[in-house]
């Protein structure tokens, strides 16, 4: 999903000194250190020290699968949009409800996205549809883990195993969830992750393509390598690397590897931060949210979400536009989220929507807000959103 559209409304400064922010990107300890140690050691090109070094502590966080670090989780999408082999005519089943680089990857290799509905509850892809959607063409589904809530992968993996389909992950929200006890990124053949600012670990720009089939790895190096065995060529396994294969420039810089590895190393400390700040938004807004036919967000008993965001589901678009403007009011930066995709120009020319169309998304894009979630929003910024949040009326 790459980077996310961050919508605030207008009226509020980003500057006054007493406005809440939506977001703010943690720095973590090590972080200037790191930085420091890779300019002087003169490592600031790809697949330097911090480049092995935050790869293998994010191998480690999703049980040992490969991950090769991108400049984007968008990158990490159309390497694996390559790494399927997708052509024209071919088409690839994902909602509607995600951001545009979900699509954009697929479409650049003039792949048809077919956008389907998301369900009611999580916010996404409903696995009810994925079958009705498929036709012969169908060679992929990718399942967006909306809020880092897990989709529901058993489902989706026996449909597109009984269908031959391979099945991508976005993990752009999902770090550090999981579901039924295995890490989101684990579960797909391929998975991306992001490293944007918005996202709980981040070094600016960046992402990782996760290979969770063997078999893809030799490849997905060439592809990241401008289409070279430069990697082979690094590790002494050729005398010398040339063009063997299509790719592009998708290796980050050590600079931004040194960032990562850092904020990596404070993984723990960073989610229980927003955890705390998460529970204290689902149960400072319960009472509020249920006398006011407000949905809060529903997490299954058997998956773990990582706190990436928190949002609620007003009544109607109305509402939702009071409450983002009664938010900044009162100094609070507040956001919807993904307009549906189906409906998008690109979308309606370069994708298709699945039979039945997607109501529910074009529901939950009217009513949805997010409201500010970070590693470094202390109790008393909580109390203040909750407090503003609180006191709002619904009409």
């Amino acid at each position: 999903m790459a980077a996310e559209p961050s919508v605030f409304n207008p009226r509020v400064s980003s500057h006054r000194l007493d406005v809440i922010p939506f977001n703010r990107p943690h720095v973590s300890p090590n972080e200037l250190e790191y930085l420091e140690e890779a300019l002087r050691g003169g490592s600031t090109a790809g697949d330097g020290p911090f480049t092995r070094r935050a790869s293998r502590l994010l191998e480690e966080r999703l049980g040992g699968s490969r991950a090769l670090l991108t400049t984007s989780c968008t990158h990490a999408l159309e390497m694996a949009a390559l790494l399927l082999g997708l052509r024209p005519g071919d088409e690839v089943i994902m909602p509607s409800f995600t951001f545009v680089s979900t699509a954009n990857a697929f479409a650049l290799r003039g792949a048809t996205p077919v956008f389907a509905d998301c369900r009611p509850d999580t916010l996404n892809l409903d696995e009810r549809l994925v079958e009705d959607a498929i036709t012969p063409r169908t060679r992929a589904v990718v399942a967006v883990h909306y809020a880092g809530v897990a989709c529901e992968m058993d489902e989706i993996g026996a449909i597109a195993e009984r269908h031959g389909l391979a099945v991508v992950e976005d993990n752009a929200h999902g770090l550090g969830g999981s579901y039924r006890g295995r890490p989101l990124g684990s579960l797909g053949r391929l998975a991306a992750q992001s490293f944007h600012a918005t996202k709980n670990i981040q070094c600016g720009e960046g992402g990782a393509l996760v290979l969770n089939d063997p078999d893809l790895v030799a490849r997905a190096e060439v592809i990241r390598e401008k289409g070279t065995d430069r990697s082979r060529f690094f590790r002494g396994q050729v005398d010398r690397y040339r063009w063997i294969d299509i790719g592009s420039s998708y290796l980050p810089s050590d600079l931004l590897a040194a960032q990562l590895t850092a904020q990596l190393e404070s993984f723990s400390a960073i989610q229980e931060r927003r955890s705390a700040v998460w529970n204290a938004y689902h149960e400072g807004l319960a009472d509020w949210a249920a006398a006011n036919e407000v949905a809060q967000p529903m997490v299954p008993d058997d998956r773990v979400h990582p706190a990436h965001l928190y949002y609620l589901l007003l009544p109607d678009l109305a509402n939702r536009q009071g409450l983002i403007a009664h938010l900044a009011e009162r100094g609070v930066q507040a956001a919807f989220h993904y307009q549906p995709l189906h409906t998008a120009p690109a979308g309606e020319r370069y994708g298709r929507t699945a039979p039945g169309g997607c109501p529910v998304t074009e529901k939950a894009a009217d009513r949805l807000v997010r409201l500010p979630l970070y590693a470094d929003l202390g109790a008393s910024g909580v109390s203040s959103v909750i407090d503003a949040v609180r006191s709002y009326e619904v009409a």
